[in-house]
């Protein structure tokens, strides 16, 4: 993907962008943005479009398969001092500024790079908005979590929930659901 400011840089000109538009070498894929391929997934879009966003919650659980239930937005993570999201696409999340960066991974999903939390990170959060979530959501997760309990990082897993508020809480959890 690219911006409107570098393919200026690229093309010279709004005249040569729109020609690439028309040719079909080159797509608006949204507002000030193009791609060159015709089809960007949506959590392609808004991770490329909002730098400082971590997908995560159920859109991070759906891209793991830890569920097959679709999410109708793309949840993001984002400082707590962070400008709100308006985006009808996105439900934004925020979070102490220590601790949005633990956990946090690059990886590619269908050919783009989206920032996203990884799979230990991601059973943390599960534990620590387990209140929130429909009871047999959670539930499918967590069986879905121990049947990859050999792959996953433990040291990882505890590092991550000794970094958070009431981390007593989630050890616990831990404890008594998943091990």
């Amino acid at each position: 993907m690219k911006s409107r400011s570098e393919c200026l840089r690229e093309y010279g000109s709004d005249y040569y962008i729109r020609q690439k538009v028309h040719a079909g070498e080159l797509f608006r894929i949204d507002k000030g943005i193009y791609s060159e391929q015709e089809y960007v997934p949506d959590v392609a879009l808004l991770c490329y479009k909002y730098p400082n966003a971590v997908v995560t919650m159920d859109t991070a659980f759906y891209l793991y398969g830890m569920t097959d239930e679709i999410p109708d937005m793309c949840t993001m993570a984002t400082k707590r001092e962070a400008a709100p999201i308006i985006d009808p696409r996105v439900k934004q999340i925020f979070m102490p500024g220590e601790i949005l960066r633990i956990g946090l991974t690059e990886t590619e999903y269908k050919g783009f790079n989206i920032r996203i939390y990884d799979r230990e990170r991601m059973l943390i959060e599960l534990v620590r908005y387990k209140s929130k979530l429909p009871y047999n959501y959670y539930k499918e997760i967590i069986g879905n979590y121990r049947r990859i309990l050999q792959q996953l990082n433990h040291e990882s897993i505890r590092d991550y929930a000794e970094a958070m508020p009431k981390c007593g809480m989630i050890i616990r959890t831990l404890k008594s659901e998943v091990y």
